[in-house]
């Protein structure tokens, strides 16, 4: 049977079935490049679980207090030789990144520190962490200050408004490697480790903070190979391969992380506590697959970035400039057609497809927000998904895909939506 056949079942009319494929067919060398660093990336994983020893006994879980679980220990010590990094906290206890991020900067500073961002304003849910919206157990609460530093206009670091900036009360730098809902580009991980030696040569002793969430394994090196104190990120994202069903990760230098650990149990008790509880196993095999998952999220990225470039939208990155994470934002201008895309995404998940998605007012951000995400994983943004602010400019910010075919099919079956919504017009397909 015609592939198209398959498509077709999947409500796909054959002008966008015809138009999407048109569209793959010139970005074959882009595709072999994802494919390319994704093999790097599996070897750098497979090196590390070699180093330290993985065995069957890692797979199993631990509860109650959790002391001497050698599979918790292990796959911390493998996370910090992936990371190049002196140690990692690798805990199912940190329930996202946004709480990932809360621990390393509540545990690394303490009243009186100013905390400076270099990238501009952090995405929405640290707003309320740091204090910019009022919260309970915000920073600011414990009269930690805060200031900020905007990109330039061609994307990358002020050093000049960094270095007027940092105060000899400033403690930590923190860096936003992702755009979040930004109209920036993602900086790379050689951007950012310009920006860590400039910031080091002013002052040694601030702690350089990468907010490192969905950038894992995109690139062949991380924020923590070119000189960063900490890397965070979450295990629902690029480095749980679609398989872990919670946590997060520091990895960084071992001060950091013992602050963190600290902070994330009690002190005195640190990382020696926290079980596991039975899900070793996926976050192993999520992270040994986590490469070549990402290169599918990668590829879904850079097909989505063509397929509405062409169609006259905007879209960040573009379709033909290099890719330093797996969002792939576009912009509608207009509120149905944010809709439109999120209900085909929503319609070509694996779970929860008859759904339909409705705005609604998401903790921690300031606008009601869509998301679209039938997933194995609630939240995982490493499977299928799509999400954006229900205000101007109506940009989506689409991510994910376990594997390439089912991230191909989700793009194009948003396509479809917009075509049956007639926002696209069908003639523009040809």
């Amino acid at each position: 049977m015609e592939k198209y056949e398959y498509y077709r079942k999947l409500n796909i009319d054959r002008d966008v079935y015809d138009y999407a494929c048109k569209v793959e067919s010139a970005l074959e060398d882009r595709f072999r490049a994802a494919d390319e660093m994704a093999e790097i990336c599996q070897l750098k994983v497979l090196d590390a679980f070699h180093r330290e020893q993985v065995q069957e006994a890692c797979l199993s879980g631990s509860t109650g207090y959790g002391y001497n679980d050698i599979g918790r220990d292990t796959l911390e010590k493998v996370y910090a030789d992936i990371f190049n990094a002196e140690d990692a906290l690798v805990r199912p206890q940190i329930t996202c990144g946004t709480h990932a991020l809360a621990l390393a900067l509540s545990s690394n500073l303490r009243p009186g520190d100013n905390m400076l961002s270099v990238s501009g304003r952090p995405y929405d849910t640290l707003e309320e962490v740091i204090g910019i919206r009022p919260s309970a157990g915000s920073l600011a609460e414990y009269q930690i200050t805060y200031d900020e530093v905007a990109l330039k206009d061609d994307g990358g670091f002020d050093l000049e408004g960094i270095k007027a900036k940092i105060r000899p009360d400033t403690r930590l730098v923190a860096i936003q490697r992702s755009k979040g809902y930004s109209s920036r580009r993602s900086l790379s991980v050689e951007q950012i480790g310009e920006c860590i030696s400039y910031i080091k040569e002013l002052r040694d002793d601030i702690i350089v903070m990468v907010d490192n969430c969905y950038g894992e394994f995109v690139e062949e090196i991380e924020p923590t190979d070119v000189g960063a104190d900490m890397a965070v990120g979450s295990l629902i994202k690029n480095p749980g391969g679609g398989l872990a069903p919670i946590g997060g990760y520091i990895a960084g230098k071992r001060s950091c992380i013992e602050k963190a650990a600290a902070r994330l149990t009690s002190p005195g008790l640190g990382r020696e506590v926290g079980a596991s509880l039975g899900i070793m196993k996926d976050l192993y095999q999520g992270l040994f697959l986590a490469p070549y998952v990402t290169a599918s999220a990668l590829k879904g990225a850079i097909f989505a970035a063509n397929i509405y470039e062409k169609l006259g939208f905007q879209v960040l990155p573009d379709g033909s400039e290099p890719r330093y994470d797996i969002i792939q934002a576009v912009t509608f201008g207009r509120e149905d057609a944010l809709k439109a895309f999120c209900r085909g995404i929503q319609a070509a998940a694996p779970v929860d497809s008859f759904v339909t998605p409705e705005p609604w007012p998401m903790p921690g951000y300031d606008s009601d927000v869509i998301m679209a995400a039938g997933n194995f994983i609630s939240g995982s943004s490493i499977e299928l998904s799509a999400d954006g602010p229900l205000k101007e400019p109506y940009s989506v910010y689409f991510q994910g895909g376990l594997t390439w075919g089912h991230a191909k099919y989700g793009i194009i079956n948003s396509l479809q939506y917009l075509v049956n919504d007639k926002i696209v017009d069908r003639k523009m397909l040809k």
